[in-house]
């Protein structure tokens, strides 16, 4: 089982930018993160606590200047949270493992589910294929 940190722990092992998308649920800007137009193939792990959240074979370019997807790997490893800030309700998702903020869920994405998961690069580390 791994130790639940505290904030100020966070703060000191995450970036400045990693601890602000993540811990504070910032977004960061569109098209300026490391993985929006990456083609690489992998898994996409939680950025703080290492969790696979998802495949690189189920990322889509949405147009949207961050990286989309249209499923994760397990349901279970993400959760989601009613979001009614900047005046809009939307749906946050977060590693169910860490609570770490990922960016939201849309149901505007391509078959097969309907879904566009829109996560910021921050809460990311792309593990490449072998």
């Amino acid at each position: 089982m791994t130790k639940k940190r505290s904030e100020a722990e966070w703060q000191q092992e995450l970036s400045p930018n990693a601890f602000y998308v993540c811990r504070q649920k910032g977004t960061e800007p569109a098209f300026t993160g490391e993985y929006w137009n990456s083609k690489a193939e992998g898994i996409y792990h939680c950025h703080c606590c290492g969790e696979p959240l998802f495949e690189s074979s189920t990322k889509y370019d949405s147009g949207s200047g961050w990286p989309s997807f249209y499923q994760p790997i397990k349901p279970a490893q993400i959760a989601e949270h009613r979001d009614i800030s900047h005046g809009m309700i939307r749906v946050e998702v977060t590693c169910s493992h860490c609570d770490a903020h990922l960016g939201h869920v849309f149901p505007d994405g391509p078959e097969p589910t309907g879904l566009r998961y829109c996560i910021n690069s921050a809460s990311l580390t792309l593990k490449h294929a072998q």
